[in-house]
């Protein structure tokens, strides 16, 4: 519940302070006090629009900070751990409004978003009043209301978790036939394509270790044809060691007779034989070595070119070939399994939807039930309310083709203000009044069931008196048992029902020619003389005084 309300220059209120408890408050006042005030600030403290004309005259800002007592199990507390705010202790919402428009907002001490206090605000109060019943008269909100009344919320979630399971087949039939379909069209290509891969064979680094070889093989071809012109120099026809062996010979006949002359220049070219010879080893040693069969570098040169040219093909590097027709084997795989696959999923998509059919049917069902109950609750609160002649209905239509995540039916609340007129949705048919007492009488049947814990009611007894007052304080009283409620109101006879009364005035600040409205909790007799004021207006008489006594005692 709302605990505690504190707003620094707001409007015409300069610091106003004002603890609230369970029950039933009551707000009166003369007209201009700055009732509306309260509830604007309010509203802003929920995340309501801002306006820089909220603040007050002379002031650079103004904010308002509101407190509220929750149960450990609010769903106020599960948003608040979204978003890493604690959650221990009391909730406390503060909004700071800037002249120039600007706001920031606060809970827990902790900055968040206007909609983010939007959104945790919805969960704490509901403020209704003849030109601010969204939630009654907005037709998306009365599928979870009349849920909340039969007790269906949890039947509810059942049915969004099949759609969800729906969808999800549905989504993986239409993949899977998506991809069995493109495999279908390309099958041809897809056989033919990886025939010629399975033939080509192409193994990981091959083209880069063919190439290596045939360079290796080219440069050893141009190598060989140098080592042979060498060889055929030393020891091919034109070869001179013929020569320098005759030669030899010649000087050995001679070395007896001249053995220092001649002795040295036969070890020289003794020494020049023996390098030839070595050389001409060599030579043969290298040809050996580079020769190689002109076949296999035929061989090799054709293997690279129907690796590059099934590269071109393909638009793949020759390295990628073996993954590619991997791929496609994958693919013809997937093409013979997919159409087991198919199946499958066809038949899961087919259970997923009849099951997902029996729960909306179902949820339907119950929902026609409870809203029987609740037209009959409704009903039973609207003669009192001076609407004895008029009906409320719950419109419940039912059309597979808005199956949606919350069942296949569309819920609107409708009224018929007087019989013979047309029935119509409520926010179309019922005027300002009717509206606010259709929705008192609506709000009292789902009292217990989905609502905030705080709601507040904004002069929603304008326009009646009497009985009919009467029997909208009664209302708000049995509310009140159940949640907390705040009421504005010009009616005595509400303002008697209330477990606690404030009353707000405008008055001229100390030291100050501007006015602040302040707001007090009345005491008995301050309680009994504004209820007499309500009935008699400017000028209390003791009959009126009497006549406040006895609301006040059969109130009781």
């Amino acid at each position: 519940m709302l605990a505690r309300l504190s707003i620094r220059d707001i409007v015409l209120i300069d610091r106003l302070d004002v603890d609230f408890d369970a029950g039933l408050s009551v707000m009166t006042g003369e007209t201009g006090a700055g009732k509306s005030i309260v509830l604007d600030a309010v509203s802003l403290a929920l995340g309501g629009r801002g306006d820089g004309g909220l603040v007050r005259e002379g002031e650079q800002q103004g904010q308002v900070t509101a407190v509220f007592d929750l149960a450990v199990d609010h769903p106020a507390r599960a948003l608040l751990r979204e978003q890493d705010i604690p959650d221990d202790g009391d909730l406390i919402l503060r909004r700071v409004q800037a002249r120039d428009g600007r706001t920031r907002a606060f809970v827990n001490d902790q900055p968040v978003s206007a909609n983010a206090l939007r959104a945790l605000g919805a969960t704490l109060v509901e403020i209704h009043g003849q030109h601010d019943d969204r939630a009654l008269v907005d037709p998306a909100a009365h599928r979870a209301l009349l849920d909340g009344f039969g007790g269906l919320t949890a039947e509810a979630a059942a049915v969004s978790e099949r759609w969800r399971r729906r969808r999800a087949a549905a989504k993986a039939l239409d993949e899977h036939t998506a991809r069995v379909e493109a495999a279908r069209r390309e099958a041809d290509f897809l056989r033919h394509a990886s025939d010629e891969l399975e033939a080509l064979a192409p193994e990981p680094g091959e083209e880069q270790a063919l190439a290596e070889r045939r360079s290796a093989m080219m440069r050893a071809e141009k190598a060989a044809e140098d080592l042979s012109e060498a060889h055929e120099a030393v020891a091919g026809g034109s070869s001179p060691v013929t020569a320098i062996a005759n030669a030899i010979r010649r000087l050995e006949r001679r070395a007896a007779a001249s053995p220092e002359l001649v002795e040295p220049a036969i070890k020289a070219l003794d020494a020049a034989l023996l390098a030839l010879d070595e050389g001409e080893a060599h030579l043969k040693a290298a040809i050996e070595a580079t020769a190689f069969d002109l076949r296999e570098l035929e061989r090799i040169e054709e293997r690279l070119f129907a690796l590059r040219a099934s590269s071109r093909k393909h638009d793949t590097p020759v390295d990628g070939l073996p993954a590619l027709a991997a791929r496609f084997r994958d693919e013809l795989a997937a093409l013979d399994a997919g159409e087991e696959r198919l199946k499958v999923l066809t038949e899961d998509a087919r259970a997923a939807e009849q099951a997902y059919a029996e729960a909306a049917s179902a949820l339907s069902e119950r929902r026609r039930a409870a809203a029987a109950t609740l037209d009959a609750a409704v009903m039973a609160e609207l003669p009192d309310l001076k609407l004895e002649r008029a009906r409320f209905m719950t419109e419940i239509a039912t059309d597979p083709s808005l199956a949606g995540p919350d069942g296949v039916d569309r819920v609107e609340f409708w009224v018929q203000t007087n019989p013979g007129t047309r029935a119509g949705p409520l926010a179309k048919i019922a005027s300002g009044g009717e509206l606010s007492r259709f929705m008192l009488a609506l709000k009292v049947a789902l009292a217990d069931r989905g609502s905030a814990p705080t709601l507040v009611f904004d002069e929603i007894d304008t326009g009646v008196g009497g009985a009919v007052a009467d029997a909208i304080g009664a209302r708000l009283a049995r509310l009140a048992r159940a949640v907390q409620v705040l009421s504005v109101t010009h009616a005595p006879q509400v303002a008697a029902r209330a477990d606690r009364h404030f009353l707000i005035s405008k008055a001229q600040a100390a030291g100050e020619v501007r006015v602040a409205t302040r707001v007090a909790g009345l005491g008995a007799p301050e309680r009994r003389e504004e209820i007499a004021r309500m009935l008699a207006g400017a000028s209390v008489t003791e009959e009126a005084r009497a006549a406040a006594a006895r609301l006040l005692s059969g109130a009781a």
